[in-house]
């Protein structure tokens, strides 16, 4: 989860995340490269001395200065292209999650089983207990399996809320009478925090979203015992 001295980019826990930090990274260093050479060639402009008075066109170099850069937007656009399919692609997911948000707070519905719906309020800070979470802890968490593909679908009921988990790289809108979704690989065991990240009124900073991951055999038997 995001803390106070995290500057970057929070530890990934499935591999769509893993692949949009690389990506993050690889457009960041061309970034600065492009950064570096321009502020050199500024910097020599203003201290160059040097001027002709009878070059009125280059052909040569603004057909260099076409063709660099073209290449650098091939170099950003095929990882984006292929990170983009990544996302979408989802292969026999192992369950369906379907996330129905409200003014302020989540419905969650495990649609392969029966009678598994509940609404998951943000806990009371001067009601909960020290190992809280401020603003993120729910009364209900969601209980998901680990290393299997997961389903998620997501609307809402009122206005236009947004389910997010910055860890799992998901971040998907929840339009009132539309039903989107995404997918979850969740490849290691723990307690991923998210927050609405659409303005949805007075309240929307308190509508928090927590995932418990635990293993397969564990969630069969919560499945048991919730049924």
């Amino acid at each position: 989860m995001a803390t106070w001295s995290n500057f970057n980019l929070q530890n990934s826990a499935s591999p769509l995340m893993e692949q949009i930090i690389f990506f993050h990274d690889h457009t960041l260093i061309i970034l600065i490269m492009i950064t570096i050479l321009v502020g050199y060639l500024m910097i020599n402009l203003f201290f160059n001395k040097y001027i002709n008075r009878f070059l009125l066109e280059g052909q040569m170099i603004e057909l260099i200065w076409t063709i660099i850069p073209t290449i650098t937007l091939i170099f950003i656009a095929l990882p984006s292209l292929r990170l983009l399919y990544l996302l979408d692609e989802l292969n026999n997911p192992l369950i369906t999650l379907k996330s129905i948000g409200h003014q302020w707070y989540w419905n969650y519905e495990y649609s392969d089983f029966n009678n598994i719906e509940f609404d998951s309020y943000m806990i009371n800070y001067e009601k909960s207990n020290i190992n809280n979470f401020r603003l993120l802890d729910v009364d209900n968490r969601i209980i998901l399996p680990m290393n299997n593909q997961i389903r998620i679908m997501v609307t809402a009921t009122d206005v236009i809320h947004s389910w997010t988990i910055p860890s799992l790289g998901v971040k998907i809108d929840a339009n009132p009478g539309r039903l989107n979704q995404t997918n979850l690989f969740i490849n290691r065991p723990g307690i991923f925090f998210g927050q609405c990240s659409e303005i949805c009124g007075a309240n929307h900073s308190f509508m928090p979203i927590m995932i418990e991951s635990i293993s397969i055999k564990n969630f069969i038997n919560w499945i048991n015992n919730y049924s």
